[in-house]
């Protein structure tokens, strides 16, 4: 999980965290927000979160109607910045890459992101694209809850701070298969911590199921989850877990040195 270095208090800028509150309330559950919406979603008064807004679109961030606010293309020079220069995404590429030439399915690996996880690195079959689950794409964010990366990641943190990561929170139900009952949830993590693999069957959205392993680095920590995404016809097949999960904890294996 990510984690944030102690800062003093006089050296935070307050007006900066308040704008970075406003600009993260936009996600895929509500992508046009008005000033009341966005001042709910990011703690403060209308009056604070309609000069944040203001200022966003002014900078170019944002684009508005005059009521409603939604992000604009130029908040993805932050992602594309990161994938461009990041060491993770790039030492990971070329394991996707050959993995995707081997077996023609569609790969993607992901950090944890506090209730979510990001794609920071994604190939998709050659030969044709067997499937495209929604939202998978490079920077995409996915509840870690219904999906086979969140959860070897989630299993991959202490038990302590992962009580703490469940305590009060929410599960939503994203379909009619997603596990949101806390201690049922609790018993998936813990199988996953046992079997150091995840599966996500149709839990985060219907007719895609999911393979996990996690990325560990030489001090046996979980930076990362390589997963392998495939329709219910192929997932079922008698040979595709027997065939994909060597290639993955393989793979996991050549990787540890580098991370």
């Amino acid at each position: 999980m990510t984690t944030t270095p102690p800062i003093a208090k006089a050296d935070l800028i307050e007006g900066m965290a308040k704008g970075m509150a406003v600009l993260e309330s936009f996600d895929t559950e509500r992508q046009r927000l008005n000033a009341t919406q966005a001042a709910e979603r990011a703690g403060l008064t209308r009056a604070a979160a309609r000069r944040h807004l203001l200022t966003l679109a002014h900078l170019g961030y944002l684009e508005s109607d005059g009521s409603h606010y939604w992000l604009a293309p130029k908040v993805l020079r932050f992602s594309g910045s990161y994938l461009a220069s990041a060491r993770l995404p790039r030492l990971l590429q070329p394991t996707l890459n050959r993995l995707a030439a081997q077996t023609r399915e569609s790969f993607s690996a992901a950090v944890l992101d506090g209730d979510q996880v990001v794609i920071v690195a994604r190939n998709v079959s050659l030969g044709g694209q067997r499937l495209m689950a929604y939202g998978l794409h490079l920077g995409a964010r996915l509840p870690a809850h219904a999906t086979s990366t969140g959860r070897v990641l989630l299993a991959g943190l202490p038990r302590a701070e992962f009580s703490t990561w469940l305590k009060g929170r929410e599960l939503p139900r994203l379909t009619p298969r997603t596990t949101v009952e806390h201690k049922a949830f609790r018993e998936l993590i813990a199988r996953v911590r046992r079997e150091d693999l995840a599966i996500a069957r149709e839990e985060h959205e219907l007719g895609v199921f999911a393979l996990a392993v996690p990325l560990r680095n030489m001090q046996g920590h979980a930076v990362a989850a390589l997963n392998v995404v495939a329709s219910p016809d192929r997932f079922d097949a008698p040979r595709f877990l027997q065939d994909m999960l060597p290639l993955l904890q393989d793979a996991a294996r050549e990787l540890r040195p580098l991370l």
